[in-house]
C-alpha cells in the first residue's frame, strides 16, 4: 500500500456521493490518515442494475491491476434500502462483492433513503441549516424523505439548488456521530464499521 490510501466509493447516485467523501473526509482527518482523493465509481437505474453494476466495476478493477491501476485499500458501496430490511438488502451487497474485495468493503444501506442520513441529527442540522427538520415518523414512500430535506433546506429561506444535498460536507462536519447514530441504526452501523476500516488503513 502507498502512504496515503486510495478509496473508491460505488454509490446508486449523487447524494450518496456527496455524503459519503464527507464522512470519509472528517473520519481520515480525525484518524490522521492520509487519503488520495477517493474515485467515485457511480450507477444508475435501480437497485438491480446497481447489483449488476458492481460486478463489472469489480471484475474492470481486477483485470487493470496487472496493467497498471491498484485495487483500492478500501471500496465503499452505497445503495439505499428502499423498502426491504436494512439487514436484507446488506446481505444483497454482500453477495455480490467479490472474494479479493471481502476484507476492503464497507457497505453503506441507508434506511430507507440515503436524505434520511442528511436529517439524522436534528440538532446539528439545525445549527448549519438555520431550521430543524419536522418530526417524521419512519415510513418508505419513496421521496418522503427527499422533500423533507428539500422542504426544510427552503423554510430556512436556501434554494434547494441541490435538494439538499449542497449541505452534505457541512453536516457530516457538524453531526454528533452517536446522536444520528441513535437515530438512525443504518447510519450508525455504516459509521462504525467505516471507522473500523479507516484506523486499520
Amino acid at each position: 500500500m502507498s502512504d496515503t490510501a486510495l478509496i473508491d466509493i460505488f454509490a446508486e447516485d449523487h447524494a450518496h456521493e456527496a455524503f459519503l467523501r464527507a464522512i470519509v473526509k472528517r473520519l481520515a482527518r480525525e484518524k490522521q490518515k492520509p487519503l488520495r482523493t477517493p474515485r467515485i465509481r457511480n450507477a444508475r437505474g435501480g437497485h438491480g442494475r446497481v447489483l449488476a453494476e458492481l460486478k463489472l466495476y469489480q471484475k474492470s478493477v481486477l483485470k487493470q491491476i496487472s496493467h497498471s491501476d491498484e485495487l483500492p485499500d478500501l471500496l465503499i458501496v452505497a445503495i439505499d434500502a428502499n423498502c426491504q430490511r436494512f439487514a436484507k438488502a446488506r446481505q444483497e451487497i454482500a453477495k455480490a462483492v467479490e472474494p479479493q474485495f471481502t476484507d476492503r468493503t464497507v457497505i453503506a444501506c441507508p434506511d430507507p433513503h440515503i436524505e434520511k442520513w442528511y436529517l439524522a441529527d436534528s440538532i446539528s442540522f439545525h445549527q448549519v441549516v438555520g431550521r430543524q427538520p419536522r418530526p417524521i415518523k419512519k415510513k418508505c414512500g419513496r421521496d418522503r424523505y427527499k422533500s423533507l430535506l428539500a422542504e426544510t433546506i427552503r423554510a430556512a429561506s436556501y434554494p434547494p439548488i441541490l435538494g439538499g444535498i449542497e449541505f452534505a460536507e457541512d453536516l457530516v462536519d457538524a453531526m454528533d456521530f452517536y446522536r444520528a447514530g441513535k437515530n438512525d441504526r443504518s447510519l450508525q452501523a455504516f459509521v462504525d464499521e467505516l471507522s473500523r476500516q479507516i484506523t486499520l488503513l
